[in-house]
């Protein structure tokens, strides 16, 4: 048994998703206490109403934050080849399509994961988790994508399922884009793939976008995807608007990016049951437009935020995306929070998580921060003391255990 006591403040989070005003509402115990049992959370409070007779380890975390384990709904994990010879690009004034259109972004990505190794790629994704630990993520969203051909996209399926790490993994099959030279139809080929991949995957990701896949081929994947038992989710209106509204008409967990989407796709996104994953880190990266959170959390849509780690935006901090959420989509602090907790855990169709709740997963992060007002408002440093998944302590100033 694990007793944590005397947070200054404790961030419980309790419910379901959160929009408009309760985005604001963290439920915050002052001088809270939460008691671990095994992998779950037994009981929560204030530290004078813990029972004397729970007994174990206790720790006292008293000028510090407690609050869920950041939830990473959107992340690129399984690949080889970094870009920063493409980042020199982007400074040079190159856009990302122009990029890719030139045989590199994804495409460079994808040949050099082909090649690569499933030591290799496991051995890539290790660093990466363990960074994203250290930063206080406990649970990602986790596609393949940069294969493109069947084998390819099964051992990265493959890798992300073995890989032994405290942080979990939600997999997705992400159709990303039609391979270079590619000759007839993909879509038919991605159908005759789809049996090989769902079993290894809980979710289906595509690219829709100009010049990548269409709404009639987005369509016909999310389609035929759903009949092999894959929940889609997709990534839209990046450069160009009207994914949104699609992302609602396919009954999507989750529409990803949406820098450009149009009034009309906010409404409709307010109206459904679509969560809204923004990705700052990406514009930031383009030195482009971000996505309109205000807009969209004052007309209702839940949000949830996400690092869109992959080698075009290369960061595995969600703390980061916390301050780029506050300060270039002009969200609250706690808005930000919320998003990457609670909303986020619903994006990812996990229950028993994003929250401090008795019964609920113990994913819990220790802060040395004397309010959660410092995350969003003290960057570029790390604010989490100590990691604990699954009701055990793993990682404790940036050293895993």
């Amino acid at each position: 048994m694990l007793v944590i006591k005397h947070a200054a403040e404790l961030l419980t989070l309790k419910g379901g998703l959160r929009t408009r005003d309760t985005m604001r509402n963290l439920s915050i115990i002052e001088d809270g206490a939460v008691v671990l049992d095994g992998q779950k959370i037994l009981a929560v409070s204030k530290t004078s109403d813990i029972d004397s007779d729970y007994q174990g380890t206790t720790i006292d975390a008293r000028k510090k934050v407690v609050m869920p384990g950041f939830v990473d709904p959107h992340t690129h994990l399984i690949f080889d080849g970094t870009r920063e010879e493409e980042f020199q690009m982007k400074i040079e004034g190159k856009s990302y399509m122009e990029i890719m259109k030139a045989g590199g972004g994804i495409y460079y990505t994808v040949e050099k994961t082909k090649k690569a190794s499933k030591k290799k790629l496991k051995e890539n994704a290790k660093k990466t988790l363990n960074r994203m630990l250290q930063f206080g993520t406990t649970t990602i969203e986790a596609k393949s994508g940069y294969g493109l051909d069947a084998e390819t996209e099964i051992k990265s399926l493959q890798c992300i399922a073995d890989i032994e790490h405290p942080v979990e993994r939600v997999p997705t099959y992400l159709v990303h884009a039609v391979p270079q030279g590619f000759e007839g139809d993909y879509i038919e080929y991605v159908h005759n793939m789809l049996p090989k991949v769902a079993p290894l995957a809980e979710f289906v990701d595509v690219f829709c976008e100009e010049g990548v896949f269409s709404f009639d081929d987005t369509t016909r994947i999310v389609e035929e995807a759903r009949e092999y038992g894959l929940t889609p989710r997709l990534h839209v209106d990046e450069f160009s608007s009207g994914g949104a509204e699609l992302a609602v008409d396919l009954h999507c967990a989750s529409a990803d990016h949406l820098e450009y989407t149009s009034d009309t796709g906010i409404k409709k996104l307010a109206h459904s049951d679509t969560v809204a994953t923004l990705l700052p880190g990406t514009p930031f990266i383009l030195n482009s437009t971000y996505p309109r959170a205000r807009k969209m959390i004052d007309a209702g849509v839940g949000i949830a935020l996400a690092t869109d780690f992959n080698p075009n935006c290369l960061t595995e901090s969600m703390q980061f995306v916390i301050s780029l959420a506050c300060t270039k989509m002009r969200m609250t602090q706690a808005e930000a929070i919320c998003a990457s907790t609670i909303n986020a855990a619903h994006a990812v169709g996990r229950k028993d998580i994003g929250s401090i709740e008795v019964g609920k997963q113990a994913d819990i992060l220790i802060l040395d921060i004397p309010n959660y007002k410092h995350l969003g408002y003290h960057f570029g440093v790390n604010l989490v003391e100590t990691v604990i998944k699954k009701g055990k302590i793993v990682c404790k100033n940036g050293s895993r255990l």
